[in-house]
């Protein structure tokens, strides 16, 4: 399998042509302006007009307001040195979470196309520095060394790989998938191959080369598989156009051979990948853990036991992805909730169905992935249990008479713990027939005490 996943990433691999897109870029600066950064020193309000002249960049915000209103700005201090600037704020970001002194930003320098300095800009000339972002290269950082350090402290050498392997799939979405879907490649192999080729990565560089990995690759695959069918018949079936977004119709208007839906299948089958090696992995790992502690457990009892443990996580993972996907899209369901629509109506409608859909394939293939996990698992264990056994008269004789003892020591204490409760139980029962003839004779002894009393009174 892995040879033809392969073969099948060589033959799809993305040429880089995007000769045909129509691509304008609106993070590109024109000739003389610059994208700076500096640190907030104030945050004041003033007139958005007539006071130009006064305050410098006072202006700035509102060069076509009305007169009368009030803009914010931000006396911010450039890392390049020199003097402080007034950066006018957009409305939006000060009426959500605010601008505040100590906070670094990014701003548009329009000085050097306004032919001006910032110091003497001119009577309802435009701004001269807008925010554009927050510079926020510390915080992230220091998040994601905080999630490195827990998950490797946690973990240990395994949270490291699993740590690399998660570097390795964003490499093969960055490089093969995204350049693919771009290109017009069919999206439904594009999406299959390149979710296997991230799983074999991810779950032998994570948790090594065996045979409970391969099983619960193979469970993986089968889940993909499903949720691939699944997702390219829902996707026409539920008329997922995907054009109900602002960057969705950006990519329509790039033209070339971009197909939005095609795009839309392509997440439904890639959003559920997290979850369903979560729940093949731990379903393999079950099985084996269940063999081990009862190695002569018939297989159907061993498949049973497992898919118990299988229900209690299917339960929690479904709760995950619904509840994962609902946060996401909470302004979304905001805006819905505000309309008063009918339930039904509102999420059948071009801003929920999507979402909807992701949910319901993905927790389709997640669900069904995990019976066939079990099934796998139990077969491979058993014919890995019977092949050490049967192995073991021609291994080595060290290597043999461990294999042995071990076997020996399972079935003793397999056998001692049978004995106990044999025993257990033969105690038990002669505890309650001695307790039985115990009051038997006790009740009568009682009955016969009267007929004595009347015989002496006689």
């Amino acid at each position: 399998m892995g040879i033809a996943v392969v073969a099948a990433m060589i033959a799809m691999w993305p040429s880089g042509d995007r000769s045909g897109l129509q691509l304008s870029n609106p993070y590109a600066l024109a000739q003389g302006v610059t994208m700076d950064t500096g640190t907030v020193r104030s945050v004041s309000v003033a007139p958005c007009s007539g006071a130009a002249s006064a305050d410098p960049g006072a202006t700035e915000a509102g060069a076509d307001a009305e007169p009368g209103s009030e803009c914010s700005f931000a006396a911010t201090q450039p890392d390049a040195g020199g003097a402080e600037v007034r950066v006018a704020l957009n409305p939006d970001v000060v009426s959500s979470r605010g601008v505040n002194p100590g906070d670094r930003i990014r701003y548009l320098n329009l000085t050097g196309i306004q032919g001006e300095q910032a110091g003497t800009p001119a009577a309802g000339a435009p701004p001269a520095y807008v925010f554009t972002d927050f510079v926020r290269t510390v915080p992230i950082l220091l998040l994601a060394a905080v999630y490195a350090v827990v998950v490797v402290a946690v973990a240990r050498w395994r949270g490291l790989r699993a740590l690399l392997g998660l570097g390795g799939a964003y490499a093969v979405l960055v490089m093969f998938v995204l350049p693919g879907l771009v290109e017009g490649k069919p999206p439904l192999a594009l999406a299959l191959v390149g979710s296997t080729v991230i799983m074999m990565g991810v779950l032998y560089f994570a948790h090594g080369l065996s045979a409970r990995t391969s099983t619960a690759l193979l469970g993986t695959v089968f889940g993909l598989i499903v949720t691939a069918l699944l997702a390219a018949w829902a996707t026409d079936a539920a008329f997922l156009t995907g054009t109900g977004g602002h960057d969705a119709a950006s990519l329509v208007n790039m033209g070339g051979n971009i197909s939005i839906s095609g795009i839309i299948l392509a997440g439904l089958i890639i959003s559920g990948l997290g979850a369903l090696n979560d729940v093949t992995i731990t379903q393999a790992s079950a099985v084996w853990e269940l063999y081990e502690l009862a190695p002569h457990t018939s297989a159907r009892k061993l498949f049973s036991s497992a898919l118990r443990i299988g229900r209690d996580h299917i339960a929690s993972t479904v709760y995950t992805i619904a509840f994962a996907y609902a946060g996401a899209a909470l302004p979304l369901l905001i805006i819905v909730m505000l309309y008063e629509r009918p339930f039904l109506e509102a999420i059948t409608s071009t801003e929920l169905a999507e979402e909807v859909v992701r949910t319901l394939v993905g927790s389709v293939g997640l669900v069904l992935a995990i019976p066939m996990t079990t099934a796998v698992a139990v077969a491979v264990v058993k014919a890995t249990g019977a092949a050490r056994l049967a192995g073991a008269a021609g291994a080595p004789s060290s290597e043999a008479a461990r294999l042995a003892e071990d076997e020996r020591r399972a079935e003793g204490a397999w056998r001692a713990e049978e004995e106990r409760r044999s025993e257990g139980a033969w105690r038990a029962e002669e505890e309650r027939r001695a307790e039985g003839a115990w009051r038997a004779e006790g009740e009568r002894r009682a009955d016969e005490l009267p007929t004595r009393r009347s015989r002496r009174g006689r």
